[in-house]
């Protein structure tokens, strides 16, 4: 073989051929998945995430969510990114503002975001090949990283602690939950589990999600190798959502838990808001919401609700007790597994030294 350089022409065909490889790969993810973006009044921030996809994902649809901004977010949009999909709605709907933007969608596949979050490099991909290998699978929650130190967020721990075995075989844990900035989802399957309910505005709006999702037979899954950036945005009302958390809760837990548990998990949200100092507000609150949340009442199937329960106890418990349990439980299976594998080999490797044992 020789050891001269190839000639230019052949490289240039290497190149080409590289080139059009990744062009395929581009055009196979922008058939497969949609960037969903929500925003509010956060102009600048929605900028820098869309210039971010745009560089990350090229050729991937977007479709961006504008809760009646008033900053001039959507012209700013519409001036800067041309081929955006822009969803103007005429209120602030908070998280039911991404149902407008999924209806605008015609993949099968939908990535979430916030406008204070972006998806990193090849992160879609390697979603999408997930939910393509599994029928079941509804949605992918990333593990998000937070600022340029990109310390690991609290919700992605837990999920890679997940109490709940790995049946579909995901490259990462299965769990009851999910993220809503931050995961890839079945579009059908969140379109029949109707979205986000348009009377929660922001916070905990996932859980009702993940509860019919689950109810219908889904998965759903975290992935470590799947990367979601987050840099909190300085424009935000933290103590609204400290405030919406455990109300939305209280009503998740009404609209489709047995009594018991409804009642547990009300018990356990009006001590936060008493601790919080809003316990009045929020007893008002998920009083005036009642009348509704009682017409929409269905109860979940028993198998359901031991799945809830068992998240329950594990979020109930500090982290790091289930990831010495969890770390306990692997190295268990990695020994059940070398002492398989030993007693598969021993009457090989018996029979090997019978036949290498020169006779007397």
């Amino acid at each position: 073989m020789s050891d001269a350089a190839a000639p230019e022409s052949s490289v240039r065909a290497t190149r080409a051929g590289d080139a059009r490889g990744d062009e395929n790969e581009q055009r196979d993810l922008a058939s497969a998945v949609s960037l969903v973006v929500l925003t509010h009044n956060r102009k600048d921030e929605v900028l820098r995430t869309l210039q971010r996809l745009v560089q990350h994902a090229p050729g991937v649809p977007i479709v961006v969510a504008d809760n009646a901004s008033t900053d001039g977010t959507a012209e700013a949009i519409a001036h800067a990114y041309g081929h955006v999909a822009l969803v103007r709605l005429p209120r602030n709907a908070g998280a039911a503002g991404r149902n407008a933007a999924v209806d605008a969608c015609r993949t099968p596949y939908v990535a979430f975001c916030d406008d204070d979050t972006w998806w990193a490099p090849g992160a879609l991909a390697r979603a999408v090949e997930e939910l393509d290998g599994h029928a079941r699978l509804a949605v992918v929650t990333a593990r998000v990283l937070i600022d340029e130190d990109e310390r690991e967020d609290a919700t992605s721990l837990r999920m890679a602690a997940s109490p709940f075995r790995n049946t579909l075989g995901v490259r990462g844990t299965e769990v009851v939950g999910l993220l809503a900035g931050a995961c890839v989802i079945r579009r059908s399957a969140f379109v029949a589990a109707g979205g986000y309910h348009p009377r929660y505005f922001l916070g905990g709006e996932e859980e009702l999600l993940a509860i019919d999702l689950l109810a219908a037979g889904w998965h759903m899954a975290y992935m470590p190798d799947v990367i979601v950036h987050h840099h909190p945005s300085r424009v935000r009302n933290v103590a609204a959502r400290r405030r919406l958390l455990p109300r939305n809760a209280i009503w998740s837990a009404w609209l489709r838990r047995p009594w018991r548990s409804a009642w547990r998990q009300t018990s356990l949200r009006l001590a936060e808001a008493r601790r919080d100092g809003a316990l009045l507000w929020m007893g008002a609150s998920v009083l005036r919401g009642l009348p509704w949340v009682l017409r929409e009442r269905r109860v979940i199937a028993d198998h359901v609700e031991m799945s809830l329960q068992k998240r329950d106890a594990f979020d109930a418990t500090p982290l790091g007790v289930w990831q010495r349990r969890l770390a306990r439980d692997r190295a268990d299976s990695a020994g059940r597994a070398r002492a398989a594998q030993h007693a598969e080999d021993a009457p090989e490797a018996a029979l090997v030294a019978a036949q290498e044992t020169p006779p007397h």
